[in-house]
């Protein structure tokens, strides 16, 4: 069957046309880090949210490699506050590791096949686990901001799938299942790390909606009622691309603000941004714990 012309979909490139600019990115990823030989086959991806910049000191002091994502073709460039928008490349205790700091968001008129066109081209090199993290909304009234919560499940609510249009068999199945989208041995070592440096770690079911505008209260009590603990808008495209490539996954939400339908006011990004940079210590003490051992 002939492959259905560009422009069919209305929300951007897909099919072969995607598959091309995947590769065109991946090939352009990897002539860098070839320059650099402890970085040229990364096992490691981790995808930065919002005000969690400081993951990259986890990586080793040297080797590093910084890469502009407008240097990077066909990734659109991050354009919210918070997001560094910078490919770095390094190790952390020897592991080759990427860490794609800062995301671009569907919100920003991007599909979700654009929006994770970056991360399947560095899949593509041979990377085995991936290291989600994002700054959330605590639905679950327990939860206060500056709290971390490690991703149990999610509920894609924000109207889009990166798998929508024809399937780029390269990269993995039809129809992937998600029933376990979050690996149980990563979650388990998080858990374990979490004891070793005595940071508080939440589980909980994650989100996602469109985005940019917050929650309403009806909108907060109704996504509490299906069973989410945290609303975010990101990740679980990431989540999906990731699984069809069968990678293993896990993924974190750093709590930065109440969202429960009792809330004295809502939600500003500035104070999701500065409430990310008060608890990024504590995830960051984690992950200088955990990262490491999956080697």
């Amino acid at each position: 069957m002939a492959e259905p012309a560009l422009g069919a979909l209305p929300d951007g490139v897909h099919g072969a046309e995607l598959d091309r600019r995947i590769a065109e990115a991946t090939e352009a990823i990897g002539a860098r880090l070839s320059a650099e030989p402890p970085l040229g086959a990364p096992r490691l991806v981790i995808v930065l949210g919002s005000g969690l910049g400081g993951v990259v000191e986890l990586l080793d002091p040297e080797p590093r490699l910084r890469l502009p994502y407008g240097d990077i073709p066909y990734v659109p460039a991050a354009s919210v506050a918070g997001h560094a928008g910078e490919l770095v490349a390094g190790t952390v205790r020897g592991i080759p590791t990427v860490v794609l700091s800062g995301r671009v968001h569907s919100y920003e008129g991007h599909s979700h096949r654009e929006a994770t066109l970056l991360l399947r081209a560095v899949l593509a090199l041979g990377v085995e686990t991936v290291v989600l993290t994002n700054a959330a909304g605590g639905l679950d009234p327990d939860y206060d901001p500056g709290d971390v919560m490690l991703m149990t499940d999610h509920i894609n609510l924000s109207g889009d799938n990166p798998l929508t249009g024809p399937n780029l068999d390269r990269f993995g199945v039809r129809f992937p299942p998600l029933t376990d989208a979050y690996d149980s041995g990563l979650r388990a070592g998080a858990l374990e790390a979490a004891a070793r440096t005595r940071v508080s770690l939440r589980q909980g079911v994650y989100i996602m909606l469109a985005g940019p505008s917050y929650e309403t209260r009806a909108e907060m009590r109704m996504l509490r009622l299906l069973g989410g603990d945290a609303v975010g808008m990101s990740t679980a495209h990431e989540v999906i691309v990731a699984r069809h490539a069968d990678r293993r996954v896990i993924g974190f939400s750093l709590i930065t603000n109440k969202a429960t339908e009792d809330v004295a006011a809502g939600a500003n990004h500035e104070e999701v941004i500065e409430m990310g940079r008060l608890g990024a210590e504590r995830l960051v003490t984690l992950l200088g714990d955990f990262l490491p051992r999956l080697a």
